[in-house]
């Protein structure tokens, strides 16, 4: 965590190919992601987090857009480093609230997850 993005789209080949060898998989996931969707090939346990989809992309945006913007160096670095904090900030909600689903963290212990 975070896995959305690039650790996702990687991480998404290798549980394809350990779904067809026919063992279950699981994958825990907020319900607001860029990348992370339900599919035929793994079982979905989704939490809640306060940011919607809407947020979440417009800060992937915004972030991404400062690459590509004219100014001084320390204009686009301020911008950039507020860009990742936004961004850091929905991974770290994300995180406390897996942490804070309690029927979600039961369903993983009682199954060795």
């Amino acid at each position: 965590v975070p896995a959305d993005g690039s650790h996702w789209l990687g991480m998404r080949e290798v549980l394809d190919v350990i779904g067809q060898k026919g063992h279950e998989v699981v994958v825990v996931a907020p319900e607001v992601s860029l990348h992370i969707k339900p599919s035929q090939g793994f079982v979905m346990k989704m939490y809640s987090v306060p940011y919607t989809q809407e947020e979440l992309e417009k800060a992937f945006q915004a972030f991404f857009n400062v690459s590509f913007e004219e100014g001084s160096f320390l204009e686009r670095f301020l911008k950039a480093y507020a860009g990742m904090k936004k961004l850091s900030d929905c991974w770290v909600s994300s995180c406390e609230q897996l942490l804070q689903n309690n029927e979600l963290i039961r369903y993983l212990e009682e199954s060795k997850f």
